[in-house]
């Protein structure tokens, strides 16, 4: 008789299928409960500050397209056109082998020259990029820094790393000059190097990574610094190119990275720095070597959108606008944002996850605001943060709708309204 694939061989070796399926981890044993609504939802119509979910209209303020460009007319024509000229199969293979094209290369030099960087590499994901990168960077002898803050992709480099590895606390510079003396002991016995590694913009309480104090500590210590700018890419500075310009540091910055995900409304990454370390990332990062180069019509489409970049800052003005709208409306509401310094707009308040989802579903629901939900373990337990993403196609109606929403339902959640009706969300789920 065969067995079943599940049931394997008579050895006492466990099973890895059942203990992956058995235990489907912090998000996977809520799934039963939040399939389709707070994890993996299901949106609707034209991109844009209005949507669709569960067959009605709601405010959208989950979508990262900062600037608006995702739906913008003149983009759309360059998609489309430059999808009916190369379709999406060209060019074939990796860059290294048959993949490179000159409008590849003209859109590096285009990126290395607004990030006022030498030389620029372009990538084809943001969090595989930014993975990778660590990845090729260091070996066994090479000690990582690293906010404790830093997002997931940036952990799963670090995780891959074998040498030495600090990590300090958020925006600490105490703690991080602590853990620069424990890595340059490390590093000087080992015969590695040390990367200290932060965000422009922390993407889920939206404050700014402190960048010129980190750029000021290389006077007293040996290290290259990696800026992960996804949310400050094309919306900070007086020029747009990032938390570096806003704060003044761009040059202290050795590798500086940005996505096409965020501001730019599209797929991609790119890394730039000085002329000899892109090279030898050129040379050596494997999940570009081994992968299929840029589809041309998101190359074509990049080169569109940075070109508007730089030459429409009234896209940047009227999103500047409305995130002043927003935060400044919320705070006088007495609602918490914390302390963000960016776009991101983070609402904190007390709550326990039950109520939480009883809160998002009331407000997405009665309320029609489509926003994203954050509980334990990435904020402290009995506080719910409510992201808001704001963007310049949002209007000023659409915001004070907004606030006043926001306004209803923290009324209904210091009434308890929410724990009276809160699910035992594990009870619902079949697993």
């Amino acid at each position: 008789m065969v067995k079943n694939a599940l049931q394997m061989s008579d050895t006492n070796v466990p099973d890895l299928f059942e203990r992956r399926t058995g235990d489907l981890g912090p998000l996977g044993q809520y799934a039963d409960f939040g399939h389709g609504y707070f994890f993996f939802p299901t949106l609707e119509g034209e991109l844009g500050p209005r949507m669709r979910f569960n067959g009605r209209e709601v405010i959208m303020w989950s979508v990262n397209n900062y600037l608006g460009l995702g739906n913008h007319p003149e983009v759309r024509k360059v998609d489309a056109d430059a999808a009916k000229e190369w379709g999406l199969a060209y060019p074939m293979g990796s860059r290294m082998m048959s993949g490179e094209s000159d409008l590849h290369v003209k859109l590096e030099e285009q990126l290395a020259e607004f990030t006022r960087k030498e030389s620029c590499l372009l990538l084809n994901f943001g969090y595989q990029g930014i993975l990778s990168i660590v990845d090729a960077m260091v070996d066994r002898r090479d000690v990582l820094v690293y906010d404790k803050d830093c997002h997931a992709c940036i952990y799963d480099g670090i995780r891959m790393h074998i040498g030495g590895r600090f990590a300090y606390e958020h925006n600490d510079i105490e703690s991080l000059e602590q853990q620069l003396k424990k890595a340059s002991v490390k590093a000087e016995a080992s015969g590695g190097g040390i990367m200290v590694i932060s965000e422009g913009v922390f993407g889920m309480r939206g404050q700014q990574g402190k960048l010129k104090e980190i750029v000021a500590l290389k006077e007293k210590y040996n290290f290259r610094f990696l800026v992960d700018d996804a949310h400050g890419f094309g919306v900070l500075g007086k020029e747009g190119y990032g938390a570096g310009e806003h704060q003044g540091c761009q040059d202290g910055i050795d590798l500086y990275f940005g996505t096409f995900a965020k501001s730019m409304a599209s797929i991609g990454a790119f890394v730039s720095g000085n002329k000899d370390i892109i090279k030898y990332l050129k040379y050596s990062m494997r999940s570009q070597i081994y992968a299929k180069s840029l589809p041309m019509p998101l190359v074509v489409g990049a080169i569109k959108r940075l070109e508007m970049l730089r030459t429409m800052p009234e896209l940047r003005e009227q999103l500047w606008n409305n995130v002043r709208k927003l935060q400044k409306g919320l705070r006088e509401a007495g609602f918490d944002i914390g302390a963000t310094g960016s776009c991101v707009t983070p609402v904190f308040m007390k709550g326990d996850l039950a109520e939480a989802t009883e809160m998002v579903k009331d407000i997405r629901t009665n309320y029609g605001i489509f926003t994203s939900m954050v509980v334990y373990p990435v904020v402290p337990k009995g506080v719910v943060l409510l992201r808001l993403i704001p963007t310049a196609a949002h209007t000023d109606s659409e915001i004070n709708e907004t606030i006043a929403a926001f306004n209803a339902v923290r009324e209904k959640l210091a009434n308890g309204a929410y724990a009276a009706t809160a699910p035992n969300m594990l009870a619902a789920s079949t697993r």
